[in-house]
C-alpha cells in the first residue's frame, strides 16, 4: 500500500510540475503513465488478494 501512494504521489507531483513549468509538457505524460500503472498496480494486488479466501 505505501508504494501505490508514493507511486500516487509522484505522479501528482510530476503533473502539477508538467502543467506548471513552460516546456515541461512531458512531465505531464509522464505522471498519468506513473498513475495508471500505480492503478494497475493496486488493481493486480487487489484482485489476487480476493482469490486466496477459501469458499466456505
Amino acid at each position: 500500500m505505501a508504494l501505490f501512494l508514493l507511486l500516487v504521489l509522484v505522479a501528482v507531483v510530476l503533473g502539477i510540475i508538467g502543467v506548471v513549468a513552460e516546456g515541461l509538457f512531458y512531465l505531464l505524460i509522464i505522471g498519468i503513465v506513473v498513475l495508471v500503472a500505480a492503478l494497475a498496480f493496486i488493481g493486480v494486488r487487489w484482485s489476487r488478494r480476493t482469490g486466496r479466501h477459501p469458499i466456505r
